[in-house]
């Protein structure tokens, strides 16, 4: 089940587990309607989606699957303390996993079951859905089309980093559904959704397009589309229409306080999962280029202390050695404005724009370094399945006193060849105009305006020099962020 948390709501997966029971609707008013006895939406100034769905949603599959898992009980089970794991218990639905028949006792491998929506994007049976969907390469994937057959589908590839997934059923001259440009789709334009929410197989429900580009937390391949279209757990995986009929995106999140639809959910645009699709389909799996660089955004406070005018741009708060941005000369303190000649408006375009392509590529990079704009060219490395980390941690030694605030320390060299790092302060206590700044307790002072710092009073001589305003470059963590600074 694949969450994200944001402000206290979650942002949850719409893939549903075994269905809710005995739920009952009632019926609803009708639109009024024309002598022929067809609802009349147009006459109301409405969009007539009649059309749309008989046209496209023989393509919309209901996609059911069975997932071999480890799992003892509530305690070990990935699924406790999931706010969605808590909405379905609380409508009576059983624990999403159970034991299969002849392993009795809690530490027998149990099934997941569950359930969401595809579309069909080739008459030979490529289907399109979500990645956590399916699950794994191992999960046994039944699709079942609108005329209700059934196949059993092979999983040809999925990609976890935007949630795209592509099966594979043996059936030919299937209807297949048309694809749309989701960049000359308009916030305010009518889209539809097509899917199985809560089970209901090929529910049709429909909005408005609320917004383009939406970055969630830890999601850095995917400019999400927001729309208000009713999405419930069983959508994902859907298709998302324009009123052509053509797909613009797969139905992926929803915002929820609540484990339902609460007015907001997000799609995967299609161009992106297109090109999942070609790369899983011909090699299993996506190949992504890699720069090699931590990056930060470049905030109203941190672009005049670079000398840029408007903020813009990716922020290199650091070069991994021997990375792909080492080799091509690239330093901390960088601002990538373009990559070739695509503009990079805020940090966040850039690990997409990277990502989208080859390892081995040659690649031209825009920069802005020391008040003036310079070209580099890189040839980018393949982004690794999973990145890897490492955590240091400082330890106490002399103290000086900062007249900002500070109580600094400079590293021994024991601890800079831990960090990897040459020279730097400690913050061994962040009060008054550095505390307001952001700075706190165990970050590393590594530079000023660009300038290496290795002891307190370099420190001092470089904001005499710098005046009023400058950032700082410092060391949290595994992560090295740039700070903006302004004195009182």
């Amino acid at each position: 089940m694949k969450k994200t948390f944001v402000a206290s709501a979650a942002v949850l997966a719409l893939a549903l587990a075994p269905f809710l029971p005995g739920i009952t609707v009632a019926p609803s008013n009708a639109l009024a309607q024309d002598s022929s006895g067809a609802t009349s939406a147009t006459q109301r100034g409405l969009p007539d989606f009649v059309s749309l769905v008989e046209k496209a949603g023989p393509a919309v599959v209901n996609i059911s699957v069975d997932q071999v898992i480890q799992a003892r009980n509530d305690e070990n089970n990935p699924f406790a303390g999931d706010p969605f794991f808590d909405f379905l218990r609380r409508f009576g639905v059983p624990s999403p996993e159970f034991s299969i028949p002849g392993h009795p006792g809690n530490d027998a491998p149990r099934v997941r079951q569950g359930i969401g929506s595809g579309f069909i994007v080739s008459s030979d049976g490529f289907v399109l859905t979500n990645a956590h969907v399916v699950g794994d390469n191992k999960a046994e994937v039944t699709v079942k089309l609108s005329d209700k057959r059934e196949f059993k589908a092979k999983v040809i590839g999925i990609d976890r980093r935007t949630d795209v997934a592509v099966v594979k059923i043996d059936a030919k001259n299937l209807p297949v559904v048309a694809i749309g440009n989701p960049d000359a789709a308009r916030v305010g334009e009518w889209v539809a959704a097509i899917g199985s929410p809560f089970g209901f197989e090929h529910s049709v429900t429909a909005g408005i397009i609320s917004a383009k580009a939406r970055r969630l937390p830890d999601e850095n391949f995917v400019p999400f589309i927001q729309t208000d279209v009713a999405i419930n757990p069983g959508n994902s995986g859907g298709p998302l229409f324009d009123l052509n009929g053509r797909v613009i995106g797969i139905n992926s999140q929803i915002y929820s306080r609540s484990g339902g639809f609460m007015g907001i959910s997000f799609a995967i645009p299609i161009d992106v999962a297109m090109k999942v699709k070609d790369q899983l389909v011909q090699f299993g799996r996506v190949q992504r280029g890699r720069l090699g660089v931590y990056i930060q955004s470049v905030t109203p406070e941190l672009a005049p202390t670079f000398g840029l005018d408007t903020p813009r741009g990716a922020l290199i708060a650091q070069v991994e050695p021997r990375s792909a941005a080492d080799n091509a000369g690239l330093q901390t303190g960088d601002i990538v404005l373009k990559v070739d000649g695509i503009e990079v408006k805020e940090s966040g375009e850039l690990p997409r724009i990277i990502g989208e392509k080859r390892p081995g590529n040659k690649i031209k990079l825009e920069i802005w370094r020391k008040n003036k704009k310079q070209e580099v060219t890189a040839v980018l490395d393949e982004l690794p399945s999973e990145d890897t980390a490492q955590n240091s941690r400082s330890v106490p030694n002399k103290n000086t006193r900062d007249k900002l605030g500070l109580t600094l320390r400079p590293l021994d060299a024991r601890e800079a060849s831990s960090l990897s790092v040459q020279g730097g302060l400690v913050i061994e206590s962040a009060t008054g105009q550095a505390a307001r700044a952001g700075l706190s307790s165990g970050d590393v002072i590594l530079g000023l305006n660009n300038e290496p710092v290795s002891s307190p009073a370099q420190f001092y001589k470089l904001i005499e020099k710098a005046g009023k305003r400058f950032n700082l470059l410092i060391l949290r963590g595994n992560a090295r962020i740039f700070v903006p600074f302004k004195l009182d």
